[in-house]
C-alpha cells in the first residue's frame, strides 16, 4: 500500500492506494461488512447452509479481478490498521461479468452455479440502469464493524469522488445498497436514485451521482 503524505500523527486517518499486499486485509473487512447485508443475505442464501463461505469466495474472487484488471482501490489507515476500502470499476470498462470466463469458472467452483448465476442476473440489471455517459461503478466498500460510525465511510467516499474526478471520462460514480437505513448517507452525499431491484422481499436502491473532471471543477486560472 502507498501513502502519499508523510504523516507524523498516526491517530489520524490516512487514505492510501491498495496493492496486493492489501489483498487479504481487504477480504476480511469486506466479508464482515457484507455478511449481514440483505443483498448478499439474497444473493447468496443465508437460509443455506454454507453461506460464509459462499460469501467468502464470492468477496475473493472479485478483489482478484479487480486486481487483475488493474482497476482502482483505495482504504484507509489508521494506526498502522487498514480499516476501510473501495473497489471502483473504469468507465470504460462497463465490465460484464459474463464475459469473465475464468472468473465465472472459479465462481461456480467455489460459491456454487445457483449463487454465482444469481449474482451475474443482478449484476446485469444493474448494468441496465447505468447512466450515460460513462459512469464509475463502485461494487464494494466497507469499514470493518470495529471502525465505523466514525466517519471513515464519508472520508473513504469522498477520496473515490476524487479519485473519479480524475478520470475526464468519466460523468459520475454508480452504486447500490440493499440496506435502506445507508440511504440517508448516500442522499447527503449528493447520490439520487436510478431505480430498484427486487430481490425476494425488499429492494436493492442503484444510487448516482455526477463526478465532474477537475478540469471542469477547476476555478480559472487555476492548475
Amino acid at each position: 500500500m502507498t501513502n502519499g503524505s508523510d504523516n507524523k500523527n498516526k491517530s489520524e486517518p490516512a487514505i492510501v492506494r491498495l496493492d496486493d499486499s492489501a489483498r487479504n486485509e481487504a477480504r476480511s473487512i469486506l466479508f464482515h461488512a457484507y455478511r449481514n447485508e440483505p443483498t448478499f443475505q439474497y444473493l447468496f442464501d443465508h437460509r443455506r447452509p454454507g453461506y460464509d463461505q459462499r460469501v467468502r469466495a464470492t468477496i475473493r474472487e472479485l478483489i482478484d479481478l479487480y486486481f487483475e484488471l488493474d482497476q482502482d482501490s483505495v482504504g484507509v489507515m489508521v494506526d498502522d490498521t487498514l480499516v476501510a476500502v473501495a473497489f471502483i470499476g473504469d468507465p470504460e470498462l462497463r465490465m460484464n461479468l459474463a464475459d469473465q470466463i475464468s472468473w465465472r469458472i472459479r465462481m461456480v467452483l467455489t460459491a456454487g452455479f445457483a449463487s454465482t448465476r444469481r449474482y451475474l442476473d443482478y449484476h446485469e440489471k444493474i448494468r441496465n440502469m447505468l447512466p450515460q455517459p460513462l459512469a464509475h461503478q463502485l461494487p464494494m466498500m466497507g469499514v470493518n464493524p470495529k471502525y465505523q460510525n466514525r466517519g471513515y465511510g464519508r472520508l473513504l467516499l469522498k477520496a473515490v469522488e476524487n479519485l473519479c474526478a480524475e478520470n475526464p471520462r468519466g460523468s459520475g460514480l454508480v452504486l447500490d445498497t440493499g440496506n435502506s437505513r445507508y440511504l440517508p448517507f448516500y442522499e447527503s452525499e449528493g447520490f439520487r436514485s436510478l431505480g430498484k431491484i427486487r430481490l425476494g422481499d425488499f429492494e436493492d436502491h442503484i444510487l448516482f451521482r455526477e463526478v465532474h473532471p477537475e478540469s471542469q471543477t477547476a476555478a480559472p486560472g487555476q492548475t
